[in-house]
């Protein structure tokens, strides 16, 4: 008889433990839940991806950014370069809660200038008196906790010799130009069009006297 009621009593408290489990794996189920309904957004930084510089003028580098999340004094942003043809960035800027940190042992030393406004999603920075060594690529990086960066921003800038540049920006030379073609383009076409209109018209009413008067014919 005691064999019997010690078994049905481990019987028991193996069923005790297995309840003891259950709020443990609610609670992981409760966890694995709001995880999955915390929504995760990206800062999205923009710049253009080339740009030339005349020698020794000061050169704007564009770079702005969108984000779901309010800008905080936790934002800030970092500008680094690559050099053509080198394998390594330097980073040559920061910029935090309203003030910069230009770096000092750098190409760009005594150079750098902030441009930007982060309430208006703007990280741009000015370098003033570019140089041929200036050549290379400039990252622009932003965060905004708790929004996380998917990619920085690259731009490709190549210094060039000053006054080479073209009054105009190439792209409206472009535009200009195909606008034109399109136009005259057009034009012929309608004149063509109407003169195949009046010929058809001709061919359709000759023979009648009264139509050939008023066509001419």
């Amino acid at each position: 008889m005691r064999a019997p009621r010690g078994g049905g009593g481990g019987w028991k408290m193996a069923a005790g433990g297995g309840s003891a489990g259950r709020p443990c794996a609610a609670w992981l189920l409760i966890a694995a839940a709001a995880l999955a309904a915390v929504q995760v957004s990206a800062v999205e930084v923009h710049t253009p991806e080339e740009m030339f510089v005349e020698n020794g003028t000061d050169a704007k580098l564009p770079c702005t950014f969108t984000s779901v999340e309010v800008i905080s004094s936790a934002a800030s942003v970092s500008w680094s370069f690559q050099p053509e043809g080198a394998a390594t960035r330097i980073s040559f800027f920061y910029y935090s809660n309203g003030k910069s940190y230009p770096g000092k042992d750098i190409p760009f030393k005594d150079r750098i200038t902030w441009a930007g406004d982060l309430n208006k999603k703007d990280a741009s920075i000015i370098i003033s008196n570019m140089q041929f060594r200036d050549n290379g690529t400039y990252i622009c990086d932003v965060k905004n906790p708790p929004d996380i960066v998917v990619k920085p921003g690259e731009i490709r800038v190549r210094v060039v010799e000053k006054d080479s540049l073209p009054a105009f920006p190439i792209a409206t030379v472009a535009g200009i130009a195909i606008g034109t073609v399109t136009g005259l383009t057009s034009l012929i076409s309608i004149v063509v069009c109407l003169v195949i209109r009046k010929n058809n018209s001709k061919k359709r009413y000759s023979g009648d006297p009264d139509i050939d008067a008023r066509l001419g014919m």
